[in-house]
């Protein structure tokens, strides 16, 4: 995971200095066997950029810098795959990766150092990671979502909008709320795709809670795939009136299953989490009084 990254983009965000985090475009992007893929990124300044392979549970693994035009590699038989261009006039830095297979899918990092100080005594270095793009490299075509509906339910003094997507590939996919005018990003929970077994499909559910008065006010489930991009209008569900009602009523629905799914997967984290913990009290309990007992045995022997 990029957390140290993460945290130093936090920080430097937080100073003021949100320049320095590297925008990298576009953030996801698939492509077929045997072409090629580009992508982007760019800095604040002039710099040494730097780009990085991650794969799912593995820490990055630096491919390659950039000094002036010519790219250094951390393995040279990676120099055929490669390619790397700048732009003339302003710090925006290219990376293609030829003759595709799946074995390059994952997500690729640029980065660079920044310097966070006023003088060159007080001063330090950070290495800055950019947001990240995505690769995905198939031989499967795409196909855009067979199924697209916006389910809701009224407790209280809330109504919940859940916008349902299913059966689209391949996974990448993004998903926002509008009201019309601009993204609403408040109350919003977006889940993870899934994938039912023995289907090459995938789904996502995407929630939007919003106060009762509002219940007149029209909101747009937006998503983008790269088969196609779509709005889906609230107040124009035709499940709207039963899904008011209860949405568990309807046991076969997929949108509430997968909430289901992702509460349960989310106790079960916790509990993980609380049993670790417990554990590690357990071990620190332990070595302190293996800590107090072995001296008292030693002088018991001499004794």
């Amino acid at each position: 995971m990029l957390l140290l990254p993460v945290l130093l983009a936090t920080s430097l965000w937080s100073r003021g200095d949100a320049q320095a985090v590297p925008v990298q475009t576009p953030e996801l992007r698939r492509q077929m066997k045997g072409s090629s893929a580009s992508m982007e990124c760019q800095t604040s300044a002039e710099a040494i950029v730097h780009w990085y392979k991650q794969l799912p549970g593995e820490p990055p693994k630096r491919i390659l810098y950039v000094s002036g035009q010519s790219p250094v590699f951390d393995d040279s038989r990676n120099a055929k795959k490669f390619q790397v261009r700048k732009h003339p006039t302003v710090p925006l830095y290219g990376l293609t990766i030829d003759y595709l297979t799946p074995r390059d899918s994952g997500t690729y990092y640029c980065a660079y150092w920044f310097y966070q100080g006023i003088t060159a005594l007080d001063g330090y270095y950070y290495k800055v990671f950019g947001s990240g793009t995505k690769l995905i490299v198939s031989g499967k075509g795409n196909s855009p979502p067979a199924n697209s509906e916006i389910l809701q339910k009224q407790h209280e003094n809330k109504i919940t909008y859940v916008c349902l997507i299913e059966k689209f590939y391949p996974e990448v996919i993004r998903v926002t709320w509008t009201d019309g005018e601009k993204e609403v990003t408040d109350n919003v929970v977006k889940g993870d795709t899934w994938k039912p077994a023995k289907e090459d499909e995938y789904s996502i559910g995407s929630w939007l809670t919003v106060p009762v008065e509002n219940k007149d006010k029209n909101y747009y489930c937006k998503y983008e795939h790269e088969s196609q991009e779509h709005l889906l209008p609230t107040q124009d569900s035709t499940k709207a009136t039963p899904q008011e009602e209860d949405c568990s009523a309807y046991p076969g629905n997929g949108t509430v299953f997968n909430r289901d799914h992702l509460m349960h997967r989310t106790a079960y984290l916790v509990y993980i989490v609380l049993l670790l913990k417990s554990s590690m009290y357990y071990l620190i309990v332990l070595f302190f009084t293996y800590r107090m007992w072995a001296p008292a045995k030693h002088r018991g022997k001499k004794a």
